[in-house]
């Protein structure tokens, strides 16, 4: 759907633009009057007001005067489009000395009267209604706006408002340079100089209003227009390098008129240089009013897209009081499926844009909030000081110093973020279950699409909601931007669910009872207590929107304070321990060994911290590490972690982590074992939000890693066992709650494999572990010289390549190898029990891998055939030595057997003789005979 300024240009029967200018009655009436008052001053030349008086060139001190309509006005005229900002330049005065004349024209009497006016505003109250609308008799007041050159802002103006009209007034300029000077000096020009300063051919053109003339001194704005091209009227790095402001401004004519930016100058706004000038040299309220002009007009997602294509993202939605090389580098790639998807939306038919966007201002403001999804992953500042209130998330910060927002728009960025994992959720919940009902399956969540469960949800969000929904879709668009369409249908859902349950404006209603009400029917005094039960009374009243009744919400609210009564000596007496030995005992046993990579807030530290100064007592456990003297500390820190649920954790984080981070960097193996297995057990449950808003999954990632490089000789092998035990599961639960996998893995069954997802961070972080972890470690530790440790590394594997699915096809080249080898290693002896061990954690590692890479192993089929036969012989032989009196060897042989059996699944339908290959092997060494035998006549199996 185009804008609706380019569709009422492009419906236009001619499409080039007309010549001939037709004034309306007031425009008409306003050229009269200034030409009245350019006569006044013609005949009237000395000014009352000496000190006001510019020197003039002598070429322009004889002149008459000659006034002109400039710019945006003649421009939009000429499409037939109406304007009511009007930009005269005048030829031989300054904005300020013309409009002290024409405020001077207007103070004679009788001569306001000519005009249908009243005279000049004189009080502040008649000036704000000076001129705001065309019936308006009283002209505004004179409203001086000063050069500032430093900040590109070279030209001085004066503002006034006549008959509903805002006039600027400015004079002709020309700009000249000096070699010691990087900002220009203003001196009269003539219009062809005026003319070749402005930003774009098409807006400089001039109305003659004492000629009735279109004036085109560039010689191509007429020609522009009709090929509907923004193109500078001199070379475009130098336009732009003047005044960088300009790149700002013709991505908003291109958007607003629906033009094409010339390629010469789309190849100078990308330059670095122009780019920096930008950042350092335009006041941020600038950039600000022309983003705003922009994403108010009729096209913001072309004034987006061009921010994006011409890689000026980070220019614009910056923190200026913030060093660049200090800043947060925002992660942009998926910013192009989120504008789209958000035109997409808004322009949609669907019920989404009619909820989620009441008026021109939501429409707004989900601009806004879009161009700050790409500092969704930003870490949340710390306090100044512990105790004090944390400064706003980064985005509010780049919306309010960057782009100047108003306080309202980023106190609503700064919900966004916060309740962003919160609306994914919940909407993510509530799909589900529409998913459930329409295919008629019974669904045990049916209260998380309740319409007392999103009513409250709502309450929480607050009246911003909407828009907090729209920014809570667009993240999930630039997390997945393959899977937009499936959002955008998902949160459809959504909102057309609201609509349906009357529950859009859920933030407004008003319970039944208040405060003072509630207390005086349970006879008790008001307190904290009465928060949470006017909550209880107002879910009642959403489960009950018909019958509803105050009797019955008093009923509600004894039962739910009787019901937390009853948990007082249970859950929150536990909460209070809690509290206490991690305060109280703990953190003061801990505090000489912080860890330097947290803050006191339990948030990653961002700032670079000097290493403390090395002394003797540095290297004495006894002072800097109390707690190993302490015969109850890490017992009690064992009950508090073990006492943690997904309630708590969050209370406690900042007094936890630290201890658990010390205990893993500690150099004894058992303290650091305990330290990990701690870890694991706090993010099992840790919310994904608290470790993405606290920022510290790098920093558990870092802590663990290292813990993967204790293998032997320079560690026991017990203790290696021990400790890679604990670490292997830490990381794996780390990186599941670092990056959630929305879909299954491979499927079990060869069934038409879709297309390879890209490798996100979830697959990078699962490729370093099994690089970094098991098969750096078997490079180094052969198995049989390490039988325990090589068991608890294939069981490892196994978990990393079933997380990793199909994308494990990448490591067949290194796994297969190393299992193979074990399974076939001269020295293999299934008769011994640590060898047998070894075996079946190998042959169970394989099965996965068969499952995980079942896609490739037409090609791998090979390798893996020789590890089992290989494997099956040695069992034979050892069950021909004993007489088949060994323990344990039919176990093996049943793990053999399914390894075959899954392969021979896998390579069904890939070009593969199954029989025949067998065959051979069989006929080669008729041991196999056991391994194979009855495999061909099960067809059914391949299932």
């Amino acid at each position: 759907m185009a804008p609706a300024l380019i569709q009422e240009v492009e419906d236009d029967e001619t499409t080039s633009p007309s010549k001939e200018l037709e004034l309306t009655p007031v425009e008409a009436t306003l050229r009269t009057l200034l030409l009245d008052v350019a006569k006044y001053i013609d005949e009237n030349p000395n000014s009352p007001d000496p000190e006001n008086q510019v020197k003039l060139p002598p070429e322009l001190a004889n002149e008459k005067i000659v006034l002109r309509f400039t710019g945006g006005w003649v421009r939009d005229k000429l499409l037939g489009v109406p304007s009511h900002d009007i930009d005269l330049a005048i030829n031989k005065m300054t904005g300020y000395q013309f409009g002290l004349r024409l405020k001077e024209y207007l103070e004679i009497p009788g001569n306001p009267e000519k005009y249908g006016l009243e005279g000049v505003a004189t009080t502040d109250k008649q000036n704000q209604k000076a001129g705001s609308a065309d019936k308006s008799k009283v002209v505004g007041g004179l409203h001086k706006i000063e050069a500032n050159p430093e900040k590109s802002k070279h030209l001085e103006t004066v503002t006034t408002k006549i008959m509903g009209l805002d006039i600027d007034l400015v004079n002709l300029r020309k700009e000249t340079y000096t070699d010691d000077s990087r900002n220009p000096a203003m001196e009269f020009g003539t219009p062809e100089e005026d003319a070749l300063r402005r930003d774009a051919t098409v807006n400089a053109m001039f109305y003659n209003i004492n000629t009735t003339q279109i004036e085109d001194f560039t010689g191509r704005g007429h020609d522009d227009m009709k090929a509907k091209i923004i193109r500078t009227p001199l070379e475009p790095y130098q336009t732009f390098k003047d005044d960088p402001l300009r790149v700002l401004r013709l991505i908003r004519f291109a958007s607003r008129l629906g033009y094409k930016i010339d390629a010469k100058a789309l190849k100078a706004m990308r330059d670095s240089e122009i780019k920096d000038a930008l950042r350092r040299k335009i006041s941020r309220e600038r950039v600000g009013i022309e983003l705003e002009k922009a994403l108010r007009g009729p096209d913001p997602h072309e004034a987006m897209r061009l921010i994006y294509s011409l890689d000026l993202y980070d220019t614009i939605f910056s923190d200026p009081t913030i060093e660049p090389e200090d800043a947060y580098t925002p992660e942009t790639r998926g910013w192009q499926a989120v504008i789209d998807c958000l035109r997409d939306t808004l322009n949609g038919e669907s019920v989404m844009p009619e909820v989620l966007v009441k008026d021109n201002e939501d429409r707004f403001l989900a601009w806004q909030i879009a161009a700050m999804v790409p500092y969704n992953d930003a870490p949340q500042p710390e306090p100044p000081e512990p105790g004090r209130k944390a400064p706003p998330p980064i985005a509010a910060q780049v919306a309010r110093e960057g782009i100047k927002s108003t306080n309202k728009v980023c106190d609503i960025i700064a919900s966004s973020l916060r309740h962003q994992s919160e609306i994914s959720e919940v909407v993510h919940q509530c799909y589900q279950h529409r998913r459930r009902q329409m295919r008629d399956m019974v669904d045990q969540n049916s209260a998380a699409a309740a319409r007392d469960t999103l009513g409250m949800a709502i309450r929480g969000w607050g009246s911003s909601w909407r828009t907090q929904a729209t920014y809570a879709m667009l993240v999930e668009v630039a997390q997945e931007t393959s899977d937009a369409e499936a959002i955008e249908k998902k949160y459809q859902t959504f909102t057309l669910h609201l609509q349906q349950l009357g529950i859009l404006e859920a933030h407004t209603f008003k319970p039944l009872l208040d405060g003072k009400a509630l207390a005086k029917a349970l006879n008790t005094s008001p307190g904290p207590w009465m928060k949470d039960a006017l909550d209880v009374v107002m879910a009642y009243q959403l489960r009950n929107p018909d019958t509803a009744s105050s009797k019955d919400a008093i009923e509600e609210v004894q039962q739910h304070l009787q019901h937390e009564k009853s948990k007082q000596n249970g859950g929150e007496l536990s909460s209070s321990f809690l509290h206490h030995f991690l305060k109280l005992t703990i953190r003061p046993l801990f505090l000489k060994t912080k860890p330097t990579s947290v803050t006191d807030t339990g948030r990653k530290n961002t700032t670079t911290v000097l290493p403390k100064k090395m002394t003797n007592e540095s290297f004495d456990d006894s002072v800097t590490r109390p707690w190993k003297n302490d015969p109850y500390a890490l017992d009690q820190l064992r009950w508090c972690v073990a006492a943690l649920d997904t309630k708590e954790v969050e209370g406690v984080w900042h007094l936890l982590i630290p201890p658990l981070l010390t205990l893993v960097d500690d150099w004894e193996v058992r303290y650091k074992t305990l330290g990990v297995k701690l870890v694991q057990q706090v993010l099992l449950v840790t919310p994904p939000a608290l470790l993405k808003k606290t920022g510290l999954g790098e920093v558990f990632e870092e802590a663990l890693m290292p813990c993967l490089t204790y293998i032997p000789t320079l560690t026991p092998e017990e203790d290696s066992v021990k400790l890679l035990g604990e670490a292997y599961p830490a990381l794996l639960t780390l990186s599941r709650l670092r990056f959630p996998e929305p879909a299954s893995t491979a499927p079990a069954a060869p069934t038409p494999l879709p297309s390879q997802p890209p490798h996100d961070l979830r697959t990078k972080s699962l490729d370093r572990l099994l690089r970094s972890g098991p098969l750096h470690t078997f490079s180094l530790c052969p198995a049989p010289t390490f039988p325990r440790l090589a068991a608890r590394l294939y069981r490892h594997t196994s978990l990393i390549l079933r997380d990793l699915g199909i994308e494990s096809v990448k490591h067949l080249k290194y796994v297969l190898p190393t299992l193979t080898a074990t399974l076939t290693h001269p020295l293999a002896a299934p008769g011994e029990e640590r060898w047998r061990v070894v075996m079946l954690e190998a042959l169970r590692c394989l099965r996965v891998v068969v499952l995980m890479g079942w896609a490739r192993m037409g090609v791998w089929r090979g390798e893996v055939l020789r590890g089992v036969t290989g494997a099956w012989i040695r069992v034979v032989d050892v069950e021909r030595k004993t007489g088949g009196g060994e323990e344990g060897l039919e176990g093996l042989k049943k793990e053999i057997r399914e390894v075959v059996e899954v392969l021979r699944c896998a390579v069904l339908g890939q070009g593969v003789e199954w029989e025949r290959e067998w065959g051979v092997l069989v006929e080669v060494e008729p041991k196999l005979k056991g391994l194979f035998e009855g495999m061909g006549d099960e067809e059914g199996r391949a299932a």
